[in-house]
């Protein structure tokens, strides 16, 4: 794919090119089912083009590929974040959660500062299908015997720079970096016997044509089994 920027960060279209390969290389026999199935999640759920080179380098569609889409002027990725990020709107600032909770997910807009306040409670930030009201977003969380969930997508690049006390924030996703014209986002605040997470998910779309895809492919292996007994 492209050896020489293995630490380069993967877009949707990148991670979607080597999926056609792996479904090219099922339908010409090279790989058995199972062995397409752990390559092909291993595709959606790939961050960076180091990730997703070996998953086709034994295959000669591989040889004759493109280069990769994310380095393209036109790349769709680079498209998708600037029509996400909405720079000068108001956005949602706050959520709360006091012996109870809060759920921002959906089609929403995130403010530039958002402050999330649960005590004994819960909130949960999901950021997959949400547009930013600028290119870094800061998400203040103060949890007091209490936790907010925070889910980005592919791409984000995550700063968290909480303290925690008697609990704690989860810094696993602190650090890697994002996708180019992706937005950044900083997490801060204080857990005080309580915590603070950050989860990568994959969008829903993405979850979804995997598991049909997977569900489809299942059955024409089942079809064509049929028809050599």
């Amino acid at each position: 794919m492209t050896g020489d920027l293995p630490e380069l960060r993967a877009s949707d279209a990148d991670r979607e090119r080597v999926a056609e390969i792996l479904r090219d290389a099922l339908a010409e026999g090279r790989l058995e089912m199972a062995e397409f199935d752990e390559r092909l999640e291993a595709a959606y759920t790939a961050r960076t083009y180091g990730e997703l080179e070996p998953l086709t380098a034994d295959l000669p569609t591989a040889a004759a590929a493109p280069a990769p889409l994310s380095l393209r002027k036109d790349t769709g990725a680079v498209t998708a974040w600037s029509e996400r990020i909405v720079s000068g709107a108001a956005g949602s600032s706050a959520g709360v959660g006091i012996l109870g909770g809060f759920q921002r997910k959906g089609r929403w807009t995130i403010g530039r500062r958002f402050t999330a306040v649960c005590i004994m409670g819960g909130g949960e930030i999901d950021l997959r299908e949400a547009d930013f009201a600028g290119p870094e977003i800061t998400i203040s969380c103060w949890a007091v015997m209490g936790g907010v969930n925070i889910v980005v997508p592919p791409g984000v690049e995550v700063d968290v720079r909480g303290l925690g006390i008697m609990g704690g924030f989860d810094a696993h996703e602190d650090g890697v970096p994002g996708e180019r014209g992706a937005p950044r986002v900083i997490v801060n605040g204080l857990a005080l016997m309580g915590g603070v997470g950050v989860e990568r998910k994959l969008l829903k779309a993405e979850r979804r044509r995997l598991k049909e895809e997977r569900r489809r492919l299942k059955a024409e292996e089942r079809e064509q089994r049929k028809e050599l007994d």
